[in-house]
């Protein structure tokens, strides 16, 4: 579950600020899950410049929304730019990989189960 800032564990209803989920921190991946549930997960990110995720595949399918800066997402081979306030859908079993272009902050919103 996320964490405020005072470091104790935000509640259900509690408004919290998307850029100030995850923090940069200089050569590094930051990661904090917000929420986790039987049917999904929801992470945010924050990538220093050049730092990333090498190629993987996943079961089920990934949104992620850009909240600051700017990355190179590859999907199946074809890369894509996505940047502040754009999104993209990551789909299962598509081998993905993700490069910041510059500092980077997204939230990652990962759907698992059947076909609608």
């Amino acid at each position: 579950m996320a964490k405020r800032k005072d470091g104790k564990a935000a509640k259900a209803g509690e408004i919290m600020k998307l850029p100030d989920l995850a923090e940069y921190q200089e050569g590094a991946v930051v990661s904090r899950e917000v929420l986790r549930k039987k049917t999904g997960t929801v992470t945010a990110f924050a990538f220093d410049k050049s730092q990333g995720l090498s190629e993987h595949t996943a079961p089920f399918d990934a949104l992620v929304i850009v909240l600051d800066g700017a990355a190179e997402i590859t999907i199946g081979g074809k890369p894509r730019r996505v940047v502040k306030n754009e999104m993209i859908i990551m789909p299962a079993g598509v081998p993905h990989a993700l490069k910041a272009v510059k500092r980077f902050k997204m939230l990652l919103v990962m759907i698992r189960g059947g076909e609608a």
